[in-house]
């Protein structure tokens, strides 16, 4: 599930007028970059959830033919923030429905990913974590990161690989692996944040994670968009300069 219901405040007034997932990195909308990359690692099967100016998403990406996906997407009348988005969804997201014929296979896990970071994480590793998941229990498997600028306190600890609430702190990346069930007594449609889920699963010792020391960039200001579109050009042009001295 890729997150774009988010009005996408402090990007104003770029998000005024275009969904914010859709804001462009390298000629390329943010949320394009995640269904690239997470087609290339095998995944394919995606839904979408979106609020603000969501028609806007739907027309831009389609059934998600011509990226080799197959999208489904989850409007919101008004944004229901990260956990409330979800519950919303699950009927997209569970193979079978809750209660439903085929319950053997309802409670698979699901990749979360929110639709306005940018990273170099490779998605593919979330499909290896989906055993582990499945095997010892746990509620959900989180990726961290180094900590920005922006939030220098982070989120969560991480010891031998245990999502822990002691010091010192990562930043939770946005990118998750979560049990169908963690979201079951959240009603659709309504209002709901993930971190007291998480906290609550977190002091039982049920969340496992792992720490992403590459590129990732939570896009939440327009100078962080500039420097982003900046650094990615540079970094591509760099590339295709490397490229074509091998082709010679």
């Amino acid at each position: 599930m890729l997150l774009a219901a988010g009005r996408g405040e402090r990007m104003r007034p770029l998000t005024d007028h275009t969904p914010k997932p859709l804001l462009e990195v390298a000629g390329k909308p943010l949320i394009v970059w995640h269904i690239e990359n997470l087609v290339r690692a095998g995944i394919c099967d995606l839904v979408i959830n979106h609020a603000h100016l969501g028609g806007q998403i739907e027309q831009a990406l389609g059934d998600g033919s011509r990226f080799g996906a197959h999208i489904q997407y989850s409007p919101e009348v008004k944004a229901l923030e990260t956990a409330g988005g979800i519950a919303n969804a699950l009927p997209l997201l569970l193979p079978f429905p809750i209660g439903g014929k085929g319950t053997e296979r309802e409670d698979e896990p699901f990749a979360v990913i929110n639709g306005d970071i940018f990273c170099d994480y490779n998605f593919a590793s979330l499909r290896e974590r989906v055993a582990g998941l499945k095997t010892n229990g746990d509620a959900a498997h989180l990726v961290l990161v180094n900590n920005p600028a922006q939030h220098p306190n982070g989120d969560f600890g991480l010891q031998q690989q245990r999502v822990t609430d002691s010091t010192p702190k990562l930043t939770f990346s946005g990118i998750g692996l979560y049990q169908p069930g963690l979201f079951a007594g959240i009603p659709r449609g309504s209002i709901a944040p993930l971190a007291p889920l998480l906290r609550e699963q977190i002091a039982f010792g049920m969340v496992s994670g792992e720490h992403h020391q590459g590129l990732w960039v939570d896009v939440g200001t327009p100078q962080r968009l500039v420097e982003l579109d900046r650094q990615v050009r540079s970094a591509l042009h760099s590339h295709s300069t490397k490229q074509s001295k091998n082709d010679c």
